[in-house]
């Protein structure tokens, strides 16, 4: 439903999440991990500031925000289970968490790697496969492209009365669509992926630095195609469905967006291919949901918990249980959120994480002057007007929540354009950096942290030079 426009996500996924993640942050992040020993990604930024505060609220902030993220993955999912396989909606969702939780519960970390690596692979070569059969299906490259341009003019006229301007081309700058799609979708998650914590643990993991020189090239092939995949068969599916039954997308998909790609595969596919993609699709959910569970239970077990327990045994069990705590969150969400939900939960998660880490992430790694009260400040800031943007000024959360209506009796706050438009990560992002930066130059390191910080950087340049 946005078109071909969203393209430009997945050059901020390459050039973002891949190429400026893996070789910027990556090997920084694995030296000082070591360095402090850090497990988690708040127990990074704790020992790094010294700061018992900054593991205890990034845990909570982690484990609260996540479940939005995972419920809207595991939407996803069940909708394609629904539409190609006819599975009820409720027990897809249902059937999936336990089967994610069985083995993030009892496999940890080392089980999410294993069975990330397997589903990788197969969700490579099925979006492959997908990609190339649309093209084929409608007549070659040029030909599926021209026709879905011919077909701006049936384009939703409620998008156009928006700024939309058809599939393959940008919405007219400055409008709602403009807006929505540039700073929540592109921006939102193009940015948002360098600060998502779950990134972190696996820069902090990871073997040595050639693992990641090798996942330059890997992880940018990858995302290519399973991102390019995704977008370009969402928009050509309009092609496809006008001309075999007169509608578009949207309207073949019964006007729920979540369900118009598992529409085109059980209308436009062999049964058997049915049965692969959903293979497929499956292999994603559970590749990014046993992530999600995993830091959730994290947070719990071991930066709310085991930070300040010496019993570690003891705070595997609480990771488990929150692990499950975090599952159930995730399935009742899945629940009771409204229809074509799943883009914005993840838009959501992206923004909160990049507004209250990433400031603080890029000083924890480059700024040896970084204070812990400016530390502190930075994230606090950016959750906090993360969440104030999201109850009381963006549209999409602020009217569906519901507390600004009450309280001021308006949707929003401000009506005037652009800014109940605005993602949240637009405002608060900005905010976080200069609060992080003005109380840094206000308050100062002791001499003692000074000199541990120093002996850290050291530490950390000779490892990101010479550790493969």
């Amino acid at each position: 439903t946005n078109g071909l426009g969203i393209l430009w996500l997945v050059f901020l996924n390459i050039a973002v999440g891949i190429f400026i993640a893996f070789v910027f942050f990556g090997k920084p992040t694995r030296a000082i991990g070591k360095y402090l020993n850090a497990l988690t990604f708040p127990e990074f930024l704790s020992r790094r500031f010294n700061s018992k505060f900054i593991q205890y609220f990034s845990g909570l902030l982690i484990f609260c925000a996540m479940p939005v993220y995972a419920a809207s993955v595991l939407i996803g999912a069940a909708r394609f289970l629904e539409t190609t396989l006819s599975v009820e909606f409720q027990i897809a969702i249902i059937i999936l968490a336990i089967i994610i939780g069985f083995y993030v519960i009892f496999g940890g970390l080392k089980g999410v790697m294993y069975t990330d690596a397997v589903q990788g692979v197969i969700m490579f070569f099925g979006m492959l496969v997908l990609l190339i059969s649309i093209y084929w299906m409608l007549g070659g490259i040029t030909e599926a492209h021209t026709a879905l341009t011919n077909m701006a003019p049936l384009f939703p006229e409620t998008a156009k009365a928006t700024g939309a301007t058809g599939w393959t081309t940008f919405p007219a700058v400055g409008t709602v669509f403009w807006w929505n799609l540039v700073t929540s979708i592109i921006m939102g998650v193009g940015i948002g992926a360098i600060a998502q914590p779950q990134l972190a643990v696996r820069f902090m993991t990871v073997n040595s630095n050639r693992e990641l020189n090798r996942g330059v090239l890997i992880g940018g092939i990858f995302i290519f195609v399973a991102t390019f995949s995704a977008y370009v068969v969402g928009a050509l599916s309009n092609v496809y469905f006008y001309q075999t039954t007169g509608q578009i997308a949207v309207q073949a998909a019964g006007g729920n967006v979540d369900k118009i790609i598992p529409t085109f595969i059980s209308s436009a596919m062999p049964q058997w291919f049915t049965y692969i993609f959903t293979l497929t699709l499956l292999c994603a959910a559970m590749s990014t949901l046993s992530t999600q569970f995993h830091a959730q239970g994290s947070a719990i077990g071991h930066d709310l918990y085991s930070s300040s327990q010496k019993d570690k045994k003891e705070s595997v069990s609480v990771t488990r249980i929150g692990i499950l705590i975090g599952i159930i969150l995730a399935v009742v969400l899945a629940f009771i959120l409204p229809s074509g939900v799943v883009a914005q939960g993840t838009t959501i998660f992206f923004g909160i994480c990049a507004a209250a880490f990433m400031p603080v992430y890029i000083c924890a790694l480059f700024w040896k002057r970084t204070t812990r009260q400016g530390a502190i400040a930075g994230i606090v800031s950016g959750a906090l007007v993360s969440l104030f943007c999201l109850l009381f000024t963006h549209q999409k959360e602020a009217a569906g929540i519901g507390i600004c209506q009450m309280l001021t009796g308006h949707p929003v706050l401000f009506t005037a354009m652009p800014w109940p438009y605005v993602d949240p990560m637009v405002i608060a992002l900005p905010v976080s950096f200069i609060v992080t930066i003005i109380v840094t130059l206000l308050t100062h390191n002791t001499k003692e942290e000074q000199e541990e910080i120093d002996k850290m950087f050291e530490a950390k340049n000779v490892k990101v030079m010479h550790d493969d």
